[in-house]
């Protein structure tokens, strides 16, 4: 099997005159990428035990690995595991102009208030699944949905292999030697029970009462799933609304792969597909957004009588955007209907409606789009 650096260029373009932190979840391929793109770089895996030992016992020795003529990068993979280390690295940075690449893949012990996250010395970038931007010829809708774009997974011979013992390395490095929560089997369910509001509106009673635990007990379990990178919670879009809009959020996994191979599988068990293809839409929206420096905001948004629902709301400098997705080929006038509503409340708005057909073409104020297009180059539209 070919490196990800070998096979796929990253879109991800940072500073190379000031120290960042390089966020993202397990697997999106950070290491990889800061090896490719800084080989003579100085590099400390936290993920290794002895390196792990000797700097959780003594943060402020890492001066002592560090030549006194080295002028290069210096990159602390997993930075998350040893915060205290980010004192010496202020030190580094204020006395010897040292630049620092900072890995984490989880934010939870970053934001204690008693960690120095620098000052605003280092910058902030964040790496994402593979886009198919990024994935270029290699790119496969059918397999997109069914395995999503975790480097590794998309160029497994055995994707579902591979996710599932992506999950099993979650609860065991991240939540259980974290000592994130105190019951494994207890989050274990709940990461199934999430996969039903893949999508849709965010119920924490009904996901508490389907895992038999506490409400406090899966808020705070969400709160893990947000600051180990691995879900995205979209805000409904209500600026100067003209009707009254649900208020609540929805809920994503970041990776369609996650989501199915979370998703329990059974006769009983269908409806996913939809959902699958609206959760690779965002995950391409969100990563696009942060490689070209788009800035927008999003946001979804449904009225209160959930009589219409437009998937993703796009709102920032650069114009409001509103994306309705479909597991269709064909489109009729009843799956425009939520995006003219929107129009009529704001009628500056760029509307897409994307679907699995071939044709490109216009109905009323809305442009039709197949995915494909749509993903390969969303840039030229959004």
């Amino acid at each position: 099997m070919k490196h990800i650096s070998s096979m796929y260029k990253r879109k991800l373009n940072p500073s190379n005159e000031q120290s960042y932190f390089l966020l993202g979840p397990r697997g999106v391929g950070k290491s990889w990428f800061v090896a490719n793109k800084y080989k003579k770089a100085l590099f400390f895996d936290l993920l290794y035990f002895d390196t792990y030992s000797k700097f959780l016992v003594s943060p402020h020795s890492l001066s002592d690995y560090i030549p006194s003529s080295f002028r290069g990068w210096v990159v602390i993979d997993e930075i998350q595991k040893i915060p205290e280390l980010l004192n010496e690295v202020h030190r580094l940075i204020e006395k010897r102009k040292l630049k620092f690449i900072l890995t984490g893949s989880s934010a939870r012990k970053l934001k204690s208030k008693n960690v120095n996250l620098l000052a605003g010395r280092a910058l902030t970038e964040y790496m994402y699944p593979l886009t198919a931007e990024e994935l270029k010829e290699d790119f496969s809708l059918k397999k997109s949905l069914a395995c999503g774009h975790l480097p590794m997974a998309y160029q497994s011979k055995n994707p579902k292999k591979f996710l599932n013992s992506y999950i099993h390395t979650y609860l065991k490095e991240e939540i259980q030697q974290e000592s994130l929560t105190r019951s494994l089997p207890n989050f274990s369910r709940f990461l199934s029970a999430a996969s039903f509001s893949q999508g849709s509106i965010l119920n924490i009673t009904n996901i508490a009462r389907e895992c038999s635990v506490h409400r406090k007990v899966v808020e705070s379990y969400f709160s893990i799933l947000r600051d180990t990178l691995l879900s995205y919670e979209l805000k409904p879009f209500t600026k100067k609304s003209k009707r009254k809009t649900i208020q609540s959020v929805k809920f994503y996994f970041f990776d369609v792969g996650i989501f199915q191979t979370l998703y329990p599988k059974g006769p009983l068990d269908s409806g996913r597909e939809g959902v699958a293809l609206e959760t690779l839409v965002l995950q391409e929206i969100i990563a696009q957004n942060n490689y070209k420096n788009l800035e927008y905001e999003v946001f979804y948004w449904r009225t209160q009588n959930h009589k219409y629902e437009v998937d993703f709301i796009l709102y920032g400098e650069r114009g409001l955007k509103a994306i309705e997705v479909k597991l269709s080929n064909k489109v009729s006038s009843q799956d425009c209907q939520s995006l003219l509503e929107f129009i009529k409340d704001y009628p500056k708005t760029k509307a897409f409606l994307i679907y699995m057909g071939k044709e490109d073409y216009f109905f009323k104020d809305i442009h039709i789009i197949p995915v494909e297009k749509f993903l390969k180059s969303m840039k030229s539209f959004v």
